[in-house]
């Protein structure tokens, strides 16, 4: 699992301080959530390739967070994307985005479908072979979502020893990968789970911004790898924080540490604080495992 930051930053854009965007790379997708102004950019920056981007998961309709996807949307029509794109977003981003592709008569060419989001509690919305993706329920100033990433269970792996100690001919190796028993050289039955190693633990990754203090969430997003939630503020501005619908650095690890997540990554922040180590400082006295998401910056769990 990798996840790429692109932007971070709550509000306007500066030169060096992108809004809300990432890539998430999970079981072979490569998931956009959020689409900020100039997140194309920050994909070249990132040298990400755009066809490899065929869901798009959009939290909420404030400009921050989704003000570069029809741009975004555009881009891959002049660069001739021939592969359907999916967007997933509140009720009103198929209308946004189609008017302006309408007035600019820059329609693609390529399937979009929209896929519009008006549950107030959580649900699956998009669901392979591989991974699962339900939706979190955030309390911001308008209708918001979060997302929940998860992976299912992956096969068991090929015990290279034991296969070899117990005399399993090559050719029963992919049966044995597909869960089936296998027999040895002398006709003796042997079951799959002696000739297997228990796959890796299906990881998690939770995307909460924008919201309040929303405990709430907790039972969703419970002993995820990994929570990605917003930090708009410092405690010292709490108040601001309760009337803007955001949270603190320190509120963001609360519902770490009573989710008992394993990475806390905090982001979204005002453009009024000058060291982001501070946000650090102030979780880290809640919940010890705490990354500064900073735009750029890449994790791999």
């Amino acid at each position: 699992m990798k996840i790429t930051i692109l932007g971070c930053f709550s509000a306007t854009p500066h030169s060096n301080k992108n809004p809300t965007a990432q890539l998430l790379e999970m079981r072979g997708h490569h998931f956009l959530i959020d689409c900020g102004e100039g997140t194309q950019v920050q994909i070249r920056k990132a040298k990400a390739k755009f066809s490899e981007i065929k869901h798009i998961f959009i939290s909420h309709l404030h400009g921050d967070h989704f003000f570069g996807l029809a741009g975004l949307i555009s881009s891959f029509r002049l660069l001739g994307r021939e592969a359907p794109l999916h967007v997933y977003g509140p009720k009103g981003i198929k209308e946004a985005i189609t008017l302006l592709l309408k007035l600019g008569n820059s329609w693609t060419n390529y399937p979009l479908h929209f896929h519009e989001l008006t549950a107030t509690s959580s649900e699956v919305i998009f669901e392979d072979e591989k991974l699962w993706v339900k939706t979190i329920p955030l309390n911001h100033r308008v209708y918001t979502n979060g997302f929940l990433f998860v992976e299912k269970e992956k096969p068991r792996k090929l015990n290279p020893q034991a296969v070899e100690a117990l005399e399993i001919d090559k050719s029963q190796y992919h049966n044995i990968k597909e869960g089936k028993d296998a027999t040895n050289a002398s006709g003796e039955r042997i079951s799959n789970k002696r000739l297997t190693l228990d796959p890796d633990p299906p990881k998690k990754y939770a995307y909460c911004s924008d919201t309040a203090y929303h405990p709430s969430i907790i039972p969703i997003i419970e002993r995820a790898t990994v929570l990605y939630h917003e930090s708009t503020f410092l405690d010292s501005h709490i108040e601001l924080a309760a009337k803007t619908k955001h949270s603190t650095a320190k509120q963001a690890a609360s519902i770490a540490q009573q989710a008992h997540v394993g990475t806390l990554i905090l982001g979204h922040y005002s453009s009024r604080y000058k060291n982001l180590e501070d946000f650090v400082t102030e979780a880290s006295s809640v919940f010890k495992n705490v990354q500064l998401g900073e735009d750029g910056k890449v994790f791999s769990f």
